[in-house]
């Protein structure tokens, strides 16, 4: 199936060359059947030669109607422009086709209708020129009349020729069904309408109404009259929700804006509502935009000193993004970029064409009535600083409408896999850890900064063991604990939730320790040379100026071993230990190991239980020891 639109003045003919295609009303309210002029969207479809489906969204032509007709073009890659004989170019012509051009709607017919009344030829010459100068480009034209069926059967020939030439969607891509419609129907309930462009919808799937993400279930489906158990984009479909009950508010929400912000809980569906796949789009209320003016309006203006400047907007416009419209404040950054600050939030990808309308602008004001933007990035950084915004507006300035997670993390740094694709971007490169991705040239620097806030540490806290995991990830401004220990490489070592640089300059044993507590240490050294297992005590260690901080560095400087919390040795106190317990008979009591050794009993049981601990000697059960691997055997 192919979905596309019609477009064109109020009174030119659209609904009555799609009632003479598909032999269908599209025209659903009496009123206007009863004033035979389309006030809202129509829906009909017909089938191909070829046994493709097209439907078409049929929108009203009169100017009072025009967000009406937004709602209809937003979602479809293709349009039937129609223009009366007779009447030829018109105003509702001009800003149909402004509308085409800033949506960079590409695939279009040219319908001439009421040929019947007057010469095609010049209606057709006219309008053809003024279609070429857009996105839409040179359209095949036919000339017809719903009247006399002269040229319908032309006009269904370049339908199928267009229709061909329409892009086939993903199927895999994300859903997201903008409602154009919202109903109830007795013993099924709640029922919505909308254009799928792309994506799989299924009975059963459980999808989010947006701006609410109010989570509905999929009871049903049906597409052009059909029920089905699933449907792939392009295509209509009806969409009956479980979840969700249709509120006496919703016929109302037909003709305005989207409601309620994000969060708020239950929402009634509406126009301008959306079903989408969570986790696979971004709701968001500011966006950086690439500005584009329709083709036939001047893309920049002249500043001072003849210097080109971006499109002059004004500061509050209106917004259409697929059915819905909202208010958007804009602030020009520099060039054609902006950003907007949306009045209720939107579930949008980059590379998202958007629209911008001034409903009541005067044409000669200087402002465009309509400018087209394409999305750069949903969930913009803050512009903090004197010059954040020309730094901003050059950066995107040179990015592509469609940006690639390359731009984006450029931009942002560091992206969650999971974030990265609701901002639209399915290709991503390999995580740096967990879900992390990050921009190369900044997770060096990232890198850089944490050994420098490492080396920091050191110096201005040489006692301490390193800098805690947590105090780096502060000190980097990380969003996440993972990350520090995935930027941890040589000369950085962690350990027990301890960043360190073992072999920082100056090494050696005890490099980086103060020079009071290295002259300590030397003393402390001195004593125990002389007298090996008699361990200073507490009054000793206070007079040497040895706190427990300066202690637990010196032992992480190779200097001192701590037997237990209130016995430090030499380093090499064990193997002396041992050899000295070689040589008594086997086993031996504490007694003769204290005697041997020299020692106190307050120094020498956490000295044997450091033994046993180390493997070197072997508790009996009669409380005796023997060494487990005695000289000579």
């Amino acid at each position: 199936m192919q979905v596309i639109a019609t477009a064109g003045h109020v009174d030119h003919g659209k609904s009555a060359l799609v009632r003479a295609l598909t032999g269908m009303e599209p025209d659903r309210w009496a009123e206007e059947r009863r004033r035979g002029m389309t006030i809202d969207l129509g829906y009909a479809w017909l089938t191909l030669p070829s046994g493709e489906r097209l439907a078409f969204v049929d929108v009203p032509g009169h100017e009072r109607f025009v967000p009406n007709m937004l709602a209809g073009v937003g979602p479809v890659p293709g349009v039937l422009f129609v223009v009366a004989a007779d009447e030829g170019w018109m105003p509702q012509s001009a800003e149909h086709l402004a509308v085409l051009d800033a949506l960079r709607i590409r695939h279009g017919l040219l319908a001439v209708t009421r040929s019947d009344l007057a010469d095609p030829g010049p209606a057709r010459e006219a309008a053809a020129e003024q279609i070429a100068a857009t996105s839409l480009g040179k359209v095949e034209s036919v000339a017809v009349s719903a009247v006399t069926g002269e040229g319908l059967a032309d006009l269904l020939a370049g339908l199928a020729r267009m229709a061909s030439a329409l892009p086939d969607p993903e199927p895999g891509a994300a859903v997201r069904l903008w409602i154009d419609r919202a109903f109830s129907i007795t013993g099924s309930g709640t029922v919505v309408t909308g254009t799928l462009p792309a994506g799989t919808v299924r009975a059963g799937d459980e999808l989010r109404l947006a701006p609410s993400m109010w989570p509905v279930r999929v009871r049903g489906l049906q597409s052009l009259g059909t029920p089905v158990a699933q449907a792939h984009g392009v295509a209509r479909l009806a969409v009956n929700l479980r979840g969700i009950a249709l509120g006496s508010a919703s016929r109302a929400s037909t003709s305005r804006s989207s409601g309620g912000r994000g969060g708020q809980g239950q929402q009634s569906p509406g126009r301008g509502m959306a079903l989408v796949e969570a986790g696979r789009w971004t709701l968001t209320d500011l966006i950086d935009v690439r500005l584009s003016r329709p083709a036939r309006q001047p893309a920049t203006t002249a500043g001072p000193g003849g210097r080109r400047e971006g499109p002059r907007l004004p500061r509050e416009l209106t917004l259409h993004a697929g059915s819905a419209r909202t208010v958007a404040w804009v602030r020009l950054l520099g060039g054609e970029i902006a950003r907007l600050t949306l009045r209720e939030p939107l579930p949008l990808h980059v590379g998202d064409r958007v629209l911008l309308r001034d409903p009541g602008a005067a044409r000669t004001d200087g402002h465009p009535a309509i400018a087209g933007a394409a999305v750069l990035d949903v969930a913009p950084p803050p512009l903090a600083g004197h010059g954040a915004a020309a730094a901003a507006a050059a950066e995107l300035g040179t990015w592509p409408d469609q940006p690639t997670a390359a731009h984006l993390l450029r931009r942002h740094g560091l992206l969650r896999a999971g974030a990265l694709r609701a901002m639209g971007v399915t290709e991503q490169p390999a995580a740096v850890t967990g879900e992390w991705l990050a921009d190369p040239p900044r997770w060096r620097e990232l890198a850089e900064r944490l050994a420098d806030a490492v080396g920091a540490h050191a110096a201005s806290h040489p006692l301490a063991p390193g800098l805690p995991a947590e105090a780096a990830r502060a000190a980097v401004d990380l969003p996440d604990r993972r990350l520090v220990e995935a930027l941890v490489r040589p000369p950085l070592m962690l350990a027990d939730g301890v960043i360190t640089i073992p072999d920082r300059p100056g090494g050696g044993p005890g490099s980086g320790l103060p020079a009071p507590v290295a002259a300590a240490i030397r003393v402390l050294r001195a004593d125990l040379t002389a007298a090996p297992f008699l361990a200073p005590d507490a009054a000793r260690l206070r007079e040497l100026g040895l706190g427990a901080k300066a202690i637990a560095a010196a032992e992480r400087a190779g200097l001192l071993v701590r037997v237990s919390d209130q016995i430090v040795l030499a380093p090499d106190a064990a193997a002396l230990a041992a050899g000295v317990l070689a040589r008594l008979p086997q086993p031996f009591t504490t007694a003769q190991a204290r005697e041997a050794l020299g020692t106190t009993r307050r120094v020498a049981i956490p000295l044997l239980e450091y033994l046993d601990a180390a493997g070197a000697t072997e508790r009996l059960p009669d409380d005796r020891r023997r060494l487990r691997a005695a000289p000579g055997k």
